[in-house]
């Protein structure tokens, strides 16, 4: 992993045009995979004859807030990021430590989001697999990518600023009480 780390941290404080160049062919990587588990879902879910979560119209009066609770989530941190003149795209990320907004709350308020909009698109379409197992497994891989490669990297670039973020942060589920 640490290779990875110092690969992901040559391309973050290198140069502009590098990341530049990366940083559409990542954002398209990611949504492809997005795009590639909720395909895999519907698939096993034919195969399987799994049946709906929820019958029409239940899964739509579930599946819109959760749509647009994670839209609305990923664009407030998406706008976070632009103020600090920086991308989600994690080869390209703001300079500085951005601690406003949704990340006052959470470390990764996009993956949140994300996370909230395939909850929301396995009601929309009626995909047992998409919500019991495509999307968790998809949230346990996002996790452990984000606590191994991208967290290593922002604490030897961000330092100090952020290892007490971290302390005081939690990583996805804000705390109720602080």
């Amino acid at each position: 992993m640490k290779a990875v780390v110092d690969f992901i941290y040559r391309i973050v404080t290198g140069k502009r045009r590098v990341r530049m160049l990366l940083m559409p062919l990542f954002a398209v990587c990611f949504l492809c995979l997005i795009l590639l588990v909720i395909f895999l879902a519907t698939r096993v879910d034919a195969f399987f004859g799994l049946s709906r979560p929820l019958g029409h119209p239940w899964n739509i009066a579930v599946s819109l807030p959760l749509l647009a609770a994670g839209a609305f989530l990923w664009l407030w941190s998406v706008l976070h990021f632009a103020k600090a003149r920086g991308t989600p795209v994690p080869v390209s990320p703001p300079v500085k430590l951005v601690d406003t907004g949704p990340y006052a709350y959470v470390r990764n308020p996009m993956l949140s989001g994300i996370f909230l909009v395939l909850f929301g698109v396995a009601f929309l379409m009626g995909s047992s697999s998409l919500l019991f197992v495509f999307t968790p497994a998809f949230m346990a891989c996002s996790i452990l990518e984000f606590k191994l490669i991208e967290e290593p990297e922002l604490e030897r670039r961000l330092g100090e600023k952020y290892l007490d973020y971290k302390r005081r942060t939690p990583i996805l589920i804000p705390k109720i009480f602080r």
